[in-house]
């Protein structure tokens, strides 16, 4: 769903260099997978190696393999980070906010904190699936993100969830359009109204307002529900007179010959603002 994180190559500059035993970020033979356990620098140096070569299996293990021999050394705690890192570029989610929640509980002050916050969202973010599958997972991400917000409100992680948390809600209005257009093509019309009037009242700010309202006049034009469909073809008419599907409404009622006089006229001014002020017309 995003393109992976630029920061992390800060901290994994910053992590290389905050180590004064380290004499450089290279040096990856030194490392064998049989034997004597490597030194603790050799593992971390070989694990940064792995990742700059985007051999990021291999980055896992050399992380893993530091935390578990040396769990009390300083660089254990930088290998948390570098390992859920790891995962997540494996697109190990599950790995990964595993790893990032352990680290949570034991280093809850940590000066990266923050990012790990954002990073867990993101793992979370990744998997939101398209809109013809279930959404569970994009109330998930959206629940992560928006602890980023809270948390960490002056952050640039949380400028960044705030845009993300924007694309989950347009997702799941995406969602209940499908579901309610399925409805109002098998006539299940109260079903359908339903779904068309949650996108308006809780995704008022996504671009599936205009539609919805159109699909609402639809249904209430097929019940036989005039007046109310009058009345939502108003409000569609107010805040987006240059939409498309402000045109088709308007042209239903022409159709029917029931256009109100003081309906406005379709224009080609552009969108409206939803989410401002539209809700008040109801």
């Amino acid at each position: 769903m995003t393109q992976r994180l630029a920061p992390i190559r800060t901290l994994v500059l910053l992590f290389c260099v905050a180590m004064p035993l380290l004499s450089g970020c290279g040096d990856s033979d030194k490392t064998k997978n049989t034997g004597p356990t490597p030194p603790v620098e050799a593992l971390y140096n070989n694990g940064l190696d792995a990742l700059n070569d985007k051999r990021y299996a291999s980055a896992n293990d050399q992380f893993n393999s530091l935390e578990q021999n040396y769990p009390f050394s300083t660089w254990a705690v930088n290998a948390q980070i570098m390992q859920a890192y790891s995962q997540y570029l494996q697109n190990k989610y599950t790995d990964a906010i595993g790893t990032l929640d352990r680290f949570i509980q034991l280093h809850p002050v940590h000066p990266e904190i923050g990012y790990i916050y954002y990073l867990r969202a993101l793992c979370y973010y990744e998997q939101i699936a398209d809109i013809e599958r279930d959404q569970k997972g994009t109330e998930q991400a959206m629940s992560a993100l928006q602890e980023v917000v809270t948390r960490f409100p002056n952050s640039p992680y949380a400028n960044d969830a705030r845009l993300k948390i924007d694309l989950c809600r347009d997702h799941l209005a995406g969602k209940e359009m499908e579901v309610g257009r399925y409805y109002e093509n098998q006539h299940l019309y109260e079903a359908a109204l339903g779904r068309f009037q949650r996108v308006v009242d809780d995704y008022q700010t996504t671009n599936h307002v205009p539609e919805a309202l159109a699909r609402i006049v639809e249904v209430y034009l097929a019940l036989g529900l005039r007046d109310q469909a009058k009345q939502t073809a108003a409000v569609l008419g107010y805040n987006d007179p240059g939409s498309e599907w402000y045109q088709d409404t308007y042209d239903k009622l022409a159709a029917i010959g029931d256009v109100p006089s003081d309906l406005p006229q379709p224009s080609k001014g552009g969108p409206g603002f939803f989410g401002r002020a539209w809700h008040a017309l109801f």
